[in-house]
């Protein structure tokens, strides 16, 4: 490799340090853990330069046949401006295949996006602090390890694609809570280390009381403790988050490529990401 030159290879363990130096440059809160989470769900890219630093990331998600999130794409400020962004989003088309695609935005990577095709489709917040007293709810309870098929199934009617990986993962390192009628499960939500403290996420349910009910049940189980919500706009929970101590401090912007029709919305319905990343 000649001076200067930067070279692309194949996400592993070993670039995992690099990239938590990467992503406290861009003041994001990821933990080597949450690094090796993302990892372990995806195939990804680095960029490294002639002293074998990382100076760019990028990971794809794949959700089944249906979709692939791509997400963690960082570029060193030192070496932006020179098409390293391009370059590791065409990794990620090949890794992706003929896949339909989805990403949250920064407000710096958008151009590109836009440049390559995708279409912005919602707003996400970003609420994170500590919940003021909050009573706790009726009706919800902690999920076993025997619920996870029927909330794998819950959770693809809601978001569209499997997302079983994901739920095994959050499954290893968090715990779910669920809404239960009729011995049927209608509701779910995870939580897990995340950061600063643990992210509530994925919340799906069938209505907006349910949601609430989901995420006070693990607010009220956490007093004092650090919590983080990531939600769509119009999913109808960020004014209640941001009363209950949930305070907005940024977010993305949901794209897809190609663009997807509005739909008749599906219930249950996507109240909460597992995160920004991850969808």
């Amino acid at each position: 490799m000649q001076q200067g030159e930067i070279q692309i290879q194949a996400f592993g363990p070993d670039h995992i340090e690099g990239a938590v130096a990467l992503s406290r440059q861009e003041n994001w809160p990821h933990r080597p853990q949450d690094w090796q989470m993302a990892l372990q769900l995806s195939s990804g890219a680095v960029a490294l330069d002639d002293q074998g630093r990382v100076t760019g990331t990028i990971l794809v998600t794949l959700y089944g046949a249906e979709c692939a999130m791509i997400n963690m794409v960082i570029v060193d400020r030192n070496v932006r401006g020179k098409g390293l962004g391009r370059r590791l989003m065409e990794q990620a088309f090949d890794l992706a295949g003929d896949r339909p695609l989805r990403l949250v935005a920064t407000t710096d990577g958008m151009p590109l996006y836009q440049k390559l095709g995708f279409v912005p489709s919602g707003t996400i917040l970003q609420h994170q602090g500590k919940v003021a007293e909050l009573a706790a709810p009726e009706g919800v309870e902690a999920a076993g390890a025997d619920d996870l098929p029927e909330i794998k199934a819950l959770d693809r009617e809601a978001y569209g694609a499997d997302r079983g990986a994901l739920i095994d993962a959050l499954a290893e390192r968090g715990q779910f809570a669920v809404i239960r009628r009729n011995a049927a499960i209608e509701g779910y939500a995870a939580i897990r280390p995340f950061g600063r403290g643990e992210v509530i996420g994925p919340v799906i349910a069938g209505n907006v009381e349910d949601a609430k009910a989901l995420i006070s049940f693990f607010a009220t189980s956490r007093p004092g403790a650090f919590l983080r919500v990531d939600t769509n706009s119009r999913a109808g929970i960020a004014d209640w988050l941001g009363e209950i101590g949930l305070a907005h401090v940024g977010g993305g912007v949901t794209m897809d490529r190609p663009s997807r029709k509005d739909a008749a919305q599906a219930r249950p319905k996507v109240y909460a990401l597992a995160n920004q990343a991850l969808g």
